[in-house]
Parts: C-alpha cells; structure tokens; sequence
C-alpha cells in the first residue's frame, strides 16, 4: 500500500471510511480545547474534515498529511484559504516536525503488521512535543484482512504504553452509526 495506491482510492471515489465530516468523538473533544495556539497533527488525514472543523474553529496551527496527492488536493478545494504549507504530501514517517496534539482518525487502522503500529507509536512519540498528546479512534474489531486492520484494548496498550506515560483506551460512547459499538477512544500524554 503505497501512495498509488492511496491516490488511486481516491481517484476512483473508493474511499469507503470518509465520514464525510468530523466524527463525533473528535468533535467534542476539539470542542473542548480552549488552546487555539495548540499545534495540531493529523497523519492520514485522507479528506481532512477534522482539520477542517479544527481551521474553521480558529485552529491556526493545524497541519494535514497523506502522501495521496489528491486527498490534499480535495481539501484544499474545500478549504481554500488554508494554508499551503501546513499540506504535507509525505510518508508519515519522514515527517519532521514538533506538535502538541496528534489526532488519530482512521490511519492507524491502515498498518497491517505489529512493527508498523510500534514504528507509528514511536514516531508520534518523537513528533510531540513534552506534555503532548496523541487522541482518536482505534477499531475494536478482529480484521485481518484490511484495511481497516483490526485490534483490542489489550494490542493498543501494549504498543502505546512503552512510549507513553498515561495510556487509556475506552469505548467510544458517541461514535458515529456505522462504527457504534467497534470504537475505541484513546488518550496517549507523553
């Protein structure tokens, strides 16, 4: 799964996960930051709704990534006042920069392999800054073949709690219909 790939998802409107806006949970979690100087990290962020709503709510240090060209290009098209620097056409993993807050929303649950998931683990770790923190949605599901991959409480906690210095993972209580029941809501503080 490469950046073809990804663009190519797009390209053919087959992006099955897109929301078409924020969810709920990342909704009322952003409704309560009253930070508006936060610097904000979403990787994978597809159509970027969350940083949408996030601009739109006077986040002026928001910052998007996918390395599908034509993800960034829909939300640029939506968005046209967003600042073009703050687009990140990148593997997530290149990325070099320092944030607060890593909103997680459906990336996560495109790696396949365990090394993967520790590689996004300590990748988030070394993007945050001190007393930064990783918030989203996690699948709690058994896929194996994906995407989405699939996992548990029990899987995340063991690949975020080593990086981590609070970990917790509950069931999401306001996800959206079609994913009511299968998310949960994690909360990593470095």
């Amino acid at each position: 799964m490469d950046s073809k790939y990804w663009n190519d998802r797009y390209l053919n409107d087959n992006a099955p996960w897109d929301a078409s806006s924020i969810t709920t949970p990342i909704k009322e979690y952003v409704d309560k930051l009253t930070d508006k100087s936060l610097r904000i990290l979403i990787p994978g962020c597809g159509n970027a709704h969350e940083a949408e709503y996030l601009y739109r709510q006077g986040f002026e240090s928001v910052y998007v990534c996918d390395w599908a060209e034509l993800s960034l290009q829909n939300f640029s098209n939506r968005v046209p006042d967003f600042p073009e620097d703050q687009l990140l056409c990148s593997d997530f993993f290149a990325l070099d920069l320092e944030v607060d807050l890593v909103i997680e929303q459906t990336f996560f649950c495109t790696l396949a392999t365990l090394e993967q998931r520790k590689a996004y683990a300590g990748k988030v770790h070394e993007l945050l800054a001190n007393g930064g923190k990783l918030v989203g949605l996690f699948f709690e599901m058994e896929k194996e073949d994906g995407p989405p991959f699939g996992g548990d409480r029990a899987l995340y906690r063991s690949i975020f709690e080593p990086q981590f210095s609070d970990v917790s993972f509950e069931m999401a209580v306001n996800s959206i219909k079609p994913r009511a029941g299968s998310e949960l809501f994690g909360v990593c503080c470095k």
